[in-house]
């Protein structure tokens, strides 16, 4: 199975999520107990970077949702790092473009998420 997961905490309360490979339904449930992980250890405000990250699936939205209520619930934001067409293309047909903010480069997110507050609900 073709999937990698790492986790990098930039602050007390910002943190990288990168996904390697394929994030479907076999690999989503390690993604969303890692993002549980670092909401419970306080995260504020997370990327997750999509950067070498291949396919995605229904599964896969569903983590990130939940991802965003949570942390939405506790005034944090979530953004992703996608560049690759074919996944961004997911985001806009089913309109979580517009409940994501989507960044070009990891960069661009983590500078993003410092200087943005937090998302409205």
């Amino acid at each position: 199975m073709n999937f990698d997961i790492k986790t990098e905490q930039l602050g007390d309360d910002r943190y990288v999520i990168a996904l390697a490979g394929e994030v479907d339904l076999y690999t989503a449930p390690e993604f969303k107990q890692q993002l549980l992980d670092v909401i419970a250890q306080g995260a504020k405000n997370v990327v997750v970077d999509f950067t070498d990250t291949t396919f995605i699936d229904s599964t896969t939205l569903g983590v990130l949702v939940g991802g965003v209520k949570r942390l939405r619930s506790t005034d944090g934001q979530l953004a992703l790092v996608c560049a690759d067409r074919n996944i961004t293309k997911i985001f806009e047909i089913t309109g979580l473009d517009r409940v994501f903010t989507i960044y070009a480069t990891r960069a661009e997110a983590v500078d993003g998420i410092a200087t943005a507050g937090p998302t409205p609900a």
